[in-house]
């Protein structure tokens, strides 16, 4: 196991700026964003033509000792608006393009959201049972636009010697282990998942039984924690709209690994991974708006270094 980013947060620096920072902080392996909802300057999708920037670029990391542990473009290929669902699509082929070129294996992606019909404007994400038009909705969602789009898609991936690991999000079709199933029982193996277990938490999700239960669909794993906070939960429950800013009255928000659980959850997600044969990149998301990115960083970076450390030393006493 070794310990990535995801360098969307660090997009207003160079990519020399980012290297020097992340190195001192044993991060030897970066997630690059390619478009769509995460912006990232460090990499360009018109590279696909410009073999000579592509050389350079990969060179640069090579020569300070950086690997590529994925590529992002986390976006909505199913949106009712079409022209936003074709930009989105069309990026996510020309990332699984320059992922083959680039010689990585991996792309995180959305499974997307349609609309409740062909006259949709907005996605329409329905998780509930009833009124029974929810179910319909379901139905026609799945039926009509999300599988016929990753049956098409996965074997678009498949071709190029790329998987896709989608990142289980609510207000997204896919969003917990049932439905990353689903939707990779339909499309095929070159269809996965990204484990982001602050998704998991506030969906009262046990990541560790998730994972367990996905089993080899663990493709990719990003590291980022949530707080839980019963003083709001036991008044409004889980399902929050309210602004990630407003942290005093919301029922949970993202923080960075550690501060919303302890050593010993890490320490057996980390061991769980292993047992399904996942031993890759936990590659940190640093979404914790109670932090600067320098300290949420420096202190997911250290917090996670130990924890595989330790890990490291287990197997080696045991072997």
């Amino acid at each position: 196991m070794k310990v990535g980013l995801f360098t969307a947060l660090l997009a207003r620096l160079s990519l020399d700026e980012v290297i020097q920072k992340i190195k001192p902080l044993g991060i030897h392996t970066v997630e690059l964003g390619t478009g769509n909802y995460p912006g990232d300057p460090h990499l360009k999708l018109e590279w696909l033509h410009q073999a000579s920037k592509l050389k350079e670029f990969k060179q640069k990391l090579e020569d300070e000792g950086i690997t590529i542990s994925g590529l992002s473009c986390h976006g909505n290929p199913l949106h009712p608006n079409k022209k936003l669902a074709q930009l989105h699509a069309a990026t996510s082929k020309k990332t699984i393009l320059l992922a083959e070129k680039l010689g990585v294996k991996t792309v995180v992606d959305f499974s997307g959201c349609p609309g409740d019909s062909e006259n949709s404007k907005y996605p329409n994400w329905s998780p509930t049972a009833w009124p029974p038009d929810f179910q319909e909705i379901l139905k026609w969602q799945w039926e009509k636009k999300v599988i016929p789009y990753w049956i098409k898609h996965a074997k678009f991936a498949e071709d190029h010697g790329v998987r896709v690991a989608i990142e289980m999000h609510p207000g997204f079709v896919v969003y917990n282990p049932e439905t990353m199933l689903r939707l990779r029982e339909a499309a095929g193996p070159a269809v996965g998942c990204n484990f982001d277990p602050s998704h998991m938490f506030w969906q009262g999700i046990d990541p560790c039984t998730a994972v367990r239960k996905l089993g080899d669909a663990v493709f990719y794993v990003h590291a980022k924690d949530t707080r839980m906070y019963d003083v709001n939960i036991k008044v409004n429950g889980v399902v929050d709209a309210k602004p990630y800013s407003d942290e005093k009255n919301r029922s949970w928000i993202f923080r960075t690994v550690g501060y919303g659980h302890d050593a010993d959850f890490w320490c057996d997600f980390i061991s769980t991974l292993q047992m399904v044969g996942y031993d890759d990149v936990l590659s940190i998301e640093h979404e914790d708006s109670l932090m600067s990115v320098e300290e949420g960083l420096s202190k997911a970076a250290a917090f996670l270094n130990q924890i595989v450390i330790k890990e490291r030393l287990k197997e080696m006493w045991w072997a």
